[in-house]
């Protein structure tokens, strides 16, 4: 029988999700940033993440930087659907020999990071762990979505340019842990131009865009001397580091929304990599996998 490590993140998921059963009201299933359900007459995001000691932070790390990344992961997944924040709960996993100061500071960093991009928190969980185990942070987040800003992973067309957000690589320096989500740009976007993939990128463009161009049924080529690296980060890093938590996503109306988004956006780059394409595809080597 195969073990975890053999199927890999994604050959997991895949197994996992197989025959979930699903109703008429789940607009977005597995699979996406986010789940998509109709509740009345609203469209309403549904996401889950994770942070865990040792794998996502390093033990010592400042707990405020934490709380920060725990939520803005979340936040990263809405903009990626074309949503809006609005509540969460709080679920930690701890020992009994953590101090309750280094919980009231991750709580710190994640009303700071709401504060700024919106949302609250209306409850959680706790949950104690054997002495000396990692600390575990699981945010769940509700979003709220209009039906014509949604975007998903699999509207993608041949000849879609492919665009990301800022640059990539390096995150390890500290950009994991105190990224912006793109909220905002995100909002920008879906309101002003017909996107027709968008996903963040979180796993690294090497592992990240073969998703979106599979999703979508497309290969992709990509003009790697156009991927916009980090200052001292190599091609190689810039497509593999992960946590870059930009906007990776497709679009027919390129110069147009070049130019308008260097007037919108002067601080922050975008940059067009490549393009989507019937059958060829790249081969992109790199990125991170749980297992």
């Amino acid at each position: 029988m195969k073990t975890i490590g053999e199927f890999g993140e994604d050959g997991l998921i895949a197994q996992l999700c197989e025959g979930l059963p699903s109703t008429e009201r789940v607009v977005v299933g597995p699979g996406d940033d986010c789940a998509v359900v109709e509740v009345g007459d609203e469209w309403v995001l549904l996401k889950t993440d994770a942070v865990v000691e040792g794998v996502h932070y390093l033990s010592g790390e400042n707990p405020k930087r934490v709380g920060w990344k725990a939520v803005a992961r979340v936040l990263s997944d809405f903009a990626a659907m074309g949503g809006e924040p609005g509540e969460f709960l709080v679920t930690v996993a701890v020992s009994r020999e953590l101090e309750v100061r280094w919980l009231t500071d991750l709580y710190e960093g994640i009303k700071s990071c709401l504060g700024r991009f919106g949302g609250v928190i209306v409850g959680g969980e706790t949950s104690s762990l054997p002495v000396g185990s990692p600390t575990v942070i699981s945010i769940a987040g509700r979003g709220r979505l209009s039906r014509k800003r949604l975007v998903t992973r699999s509207g993608g067309k041949a000849g879609d340019g492919i665009f990301v957000t800022g640059v990539l690589g390096g995150s390890i320096n500290g950009k994991h842990l105190d990224f912006y989500p793109r909220l905002r740009e995100a909002t920008w976007l879906t309101e002003n131009f017909s996107l027709t993939a968008m996903m963040d990128l979180s796993d690294g463009l090497a592992k990240d865009l073969p998703r979106l161009a599979k999703a979508s049924g497309c290969g992709f080529s990509i003009e790697k001397e156009s991927v916009p690296c980090s200052e001292d980060v190599s091609l190689q890093e810039a497509l593999g580091d992960g946590e870059d938590y930009e906007l990776l996503f497709t679009c027919d109306q390129g110069s147009k929304l070049l130019e308008k988004w260097a007037g919108r956006f002067p601080g922050l780059r975008l940059t067009r990599i490549g393009e989507l394409t019937a059958d060829q595809e790249d081969s992109l080597v790199g990125g991170w996998d749980h297992f």
